[in-house]
């Protein structure tokens, strides 16, 4: 490995050196970090912290691709075909389709590509590292050789580093080596500076993308963004696109069993016009024109679209979706398991009791100084030694060293007296800490913090059972604390902590149950805390398993593995699990629920990378409103589908029942697809921007086996084409008996209708008139657009020329509108009768 640096490179295996060897040829003292000017020095030298970004479609790949597509090709065969014949003016048209098709397929894939990578940016993690002598935080792209890393529980390891310092630290590395089990990592060299190690058993070494699960220490930044073991694999993946999301494979076999049986049909057209005596070069033309407008070859776009929208509006709402399919997922979450601490509670933990076996029940004044007696204040110094934290830091031990310097404890001379010299990082299987020192009189000192329970079997006699349990039953966090010398520690008493519940908690837990979704609470506090925290919340209390499966809705006392037993027991039993968490802890879980939810603000970058989605203001509600967008996402897939393959299924009727009514051709192949082109492509598109529905957060969740097209799908879509169909025969007929330009009659007719339909089915419970149109502006703009596109095709004289159309007076226009108006009337009807059901 070498680090090329502004004048300062590590030219041998840094994992096989000291420390400080590797330090010193860096060029950084590891006690203070580098300058701010160094920084931007070695960043200009060794570039950004940055893997190499999967591959991005340029303007002209999208073009190129859009040329590609089966579709496309089809439509240019045509046009060879027509040109071929003679038929120059289909030929044009078919070429103005393919080149207006085009223009909007690449807007919306670079739409597309501009919100997820804005999504992606918006997920960076960060890192904390020491510069100018000063711990801050900043984004792993910023970081560059020479960087002095401070590495804690939970944190992602921004990019490979030398172990300076390790405290218990453990490391997982299955990203890199497959390895199921973290592994123990110290500042021992490993090997020779001559041979190479595996990167398994670089002992001495943190590499990036892996994840710290114990312990803690500080490192030196060898190696950052191409030049580490992550960016060699990224390298090799770096021309690999990203699969389509499940959602979009299953439309995908929708969308080949629909083309199949539109080619089917188209098949027939032909050869009905054939029987009649048509000319073949234009019925085969328009064949291949009728098939490709009545497939909804739109809908892969309209997804990609949907999700990426749905996505965009979900980070605009405190929601970052890392991966799109959750987006779409997320409305079918049956089961939302959440933690205590921060999600249904406030976070911001105060120390309000302390009781000691001598002195009984201490309690804190609100406010101000705090004349605690001598054994609480000895109870405060120990917790104090057996702490990580810096007095006014947040969370637990923050809290604890706050009351202590209340008490009027000077945290940090106690820490200079009584110098730590080992430690036993807080695990949460054993539920407590212990620290090790030298007390003034250089006899070792040790303490213990952790769950009552687990202390009480040091000193039974002193446990203070009762306390725990009216403090538990209270809704109080209780700590126990025991110190003394190695092998004959005592129990000094415990400490009762406060963490409100969120004032919008009990709102939050209604409007999920009004959801449809169940919530359940786990947590590692004592059995009285939760049930306490839980009624107050309004999550029903019951700790004991019920009778048929053994599930619980609230969970105390749960270890890491606990909590992924949870959500696999709850995925057993048919549900569709979403969980919160925040913890290394709750890693396993996330990666194990269907849906993975993270705390943004307090939330380790283990729970990050391993959760589907981050909630950047750690409130459920907004969680809620992501599965409000989840849902919305799939009602308009849903409606998109209705309103494309109902129009494709008129528009094959008219064209396979027309010959029987003595209409050799109903429609050109020209007005074939400039009807497809006015009706599916901006109006398509807009469909997937729908508002959500009212109701769309009262309904139960949709089972996620439920394809889109199910059988009221399918009833409705055979109604609303049958009567358009209907409607532009039934004109047909009248028209050409009434001596009018009926063919240009049925286009019109055939295009306003479908337009018509997309307006009037815009909302499933509610009347068109009653939905806002704010609540899709670009629908109506997209309909404007098509109306202009559908009038130059009627009165512009040269597109007229190539469609074969006529001008229409303005008594055949209101003809033609007013029966275009009856499937949207019908389609309100078919609404109504279902509201009403």
């Amino acid at each position: 490995m070498s680090v090329e640096t502004t004048g300062h490179t590590v030219t041998r295996a840094p994992w096989a050196r000291s420390a400080a060897e590797v330090a010193d040829e860096l060029g950084v003292d590891p006690q203070v970090g580098l300058s701010a000017d160094e920084v931007l020095r070695r960043r200009a030298a060794a570039g950004p912290n940055d893997l190499p970004a999967e591959r991005t479609r340029s303007l002209a790949g999208s073009i190129g691709a859009q040329l590609r597509d089966t579709f496309v090709l089809v439509l240019l065969a045509a046009a060879v075909l027509t040109a071929a014949t003679g038929d120059l003016s289909d030929c044009a048209v078919i070429l103005l389709v393919v080149l207006v098709n085009t223009v909007v397929g690449v807007a919306q894939e670079r739409r597309a590509i501009g919100a997820i990578a804005a999504l992606r940016a918006a997920s960076a993690p960060a890192v904390r590292v020491l510069r100018d002598g000063h711990q801050q935080r900043v984004p792993t792209t910023d970081l560059v050789p020479g960087d002095v890393l401070v590495l804690a529980e939970g944190d992602v390891v921004g990019a490979d580093a030398r172990l300076i310092e390790a405290f218990a630290l453990q490391v997982d590395e299955a990203i890199l080596t497959g390895e199921s089990q973290p592994s123990d990592r110290d500042t021992a060299p490993t090997g020779s500076p001559d041979e190479e190690v595996a990167v398994g058993d670089r002992t001495s070494m943190v590499h990036a993308g892996t994840l710290v699960t114990h312990g803690s220490g500080t490192a030196v930044v060898v190696a950052t963004g191409t030049r580490t073991c992550m960016g060699g694999i990224a390298s090799l993946l770096h021309d690999q696109g990203a699969p389509p999301t499940p959602l979009q494979r299953r439309l995908a076999v929708l969308g080949r069993r629909l083309a199949a049986a539109v080619v089917a049909a188209c098949a027939l057209v032909v050869a009905i016009g054939l029987v009649q005596g048509s000319d073949w070069r234009l019925m085969t033309v328009a064949g291949v024109s009728l098939a490709v407008a009545a497939i909804p070859e739109a809908l892969p776009a309209v997804v990609a679209l949907a999700l990426a929208g749905a996505a965009r509006r979900m980070a605009a709402r405190g929601a970052i979706v890392r991966s799109l399919p959750a987006a779409e997922a997320l409305g079918s979450v049956t089961v939302l398991a959440v933690d205590k601490t921060g999600t249904l509670t406030t976070g911001r933990i105060a120390c309000t009791a302390v009781w000691t076996p001598d002195g009984g029940e201490w309690e804190f004044p609100d406010s101000g100084p705090a004349q605690a007696p001598e054994g609480v204040r000895a109870v405060l110094r120990a917790v104090a030694l057996c702490s990580d934290a810096a007095p006014g830091t947040t969370g637990t031990e923050g809290a604890i060293l706050t009351a202590a310097e209340r008490a009027g404890i000077d945290v940090e001379q106690v820490r200079r007296d009584w110098p730590r010299t080992d430690v036993v990082p807080f695990d949460a299987v054993r539920r407590s800490m212990t620290t090790r020192h030298r007390g003034p009189d250089g006899q070792p000192y040790e303490v213990v913090k952790g769950a009552p329970e687990v202390l009480a079997q040091i000193d039974p006699a002193r446990a203070g059972a009762d306390v725990v349990a009216a403090w538990a039953e209270g809704g109080r966090r209780v700590l126990a604390v025991a110190a003394g010398q190695p092998g004959a520690l005592q129990l000094l008493g415990l400490v009762g902590l406060t963490d409100p519940a969120r004032p919008d908690a009990p709102a939050t837990i209604a409007a999920i149950r009004d959801a449809g979704i169940r919530p359940i609470m786990i947590t590692g506090d004592h059995p009285g805390t939760a049930a306490a925290v839980a009624r107050e919340v309004g999550i029903e209390a019951r700790l004991a398993p019920d009778t048929e499966r053994g599930l619980r809705t609230v969970y105390a006392r749960t270890d890491p593995g606990g909590k992924l037993d949870i959500v696999r027991a709850w995925q057993g039993a048919g549900e569709v699990v979403a969980m919160t968490g925040d913890g290394v802890n709750d890693a396993p879980a996330l990666r194990a629920a269907d849906i993975g939810v993270a705390m943004g603000r307090r939330g380790t970058e283990v729970a990050k990378s391993a959760a589907d989605v981050v909630l950047t203001d750690d409130s459920l509600l907004t969680m809620v409103a992501a599965v409000e967008e989840g849902r919305r996402v799939f009602d308009n897939i849903r409606r998109f589908v209705r309103y494309a393959v109902a129009g494709g299924l008129a528009e094959l009727l008219l064209m396979l029942v027309g010959p029987l009514l003595g209409f050799a051709l109903p429609l050109l192949p020209g007005q074939i697809l400039w009807v497809n082109l006015v009706t599916h492509g901006l109006p398509g598109v807009a469909i997937g921007s729908e508002g959500a529905e009212p109701d769309v957060l009262r309904r139960p969740p949709r089972d996620p086996a439920t394809g889109v097209l199910d059988g009221r799908l399918v009833r409705q879509i055979a109604v609303l084409g049958g009567i358009v169909a209907v409607c532009c025969l039934a004109l047909a007929v009248w028209a050409r008996a009434a001596g009018l330009p009926w063919q240009t009659m049925v286009f019109v007719t055939l295009a306003v209708s479908q337009l018509g339909i997309a307006l009037a089915t815009r909302s499933d419970v509610r009347p068109a008139w009653r939905v806002p149109v704010s609540a899709n502006r670009p629908l109506y703009a997209a309909v404007a657009v098509s109306l202009a596109g559908l009038a130059a095709a009627v009165w512009l004289p040269g597109l007229a020329d190539l469609l074969g159309t006529e001008p229409l007076g303005v008594r055949e226009l209101m003809i033609s509108l007013g029966v275009a108006a009856v499937p949207a009337v019908a389609a309100l009807g078919v609404l109504a009768v279902r509201r009403a059901r």
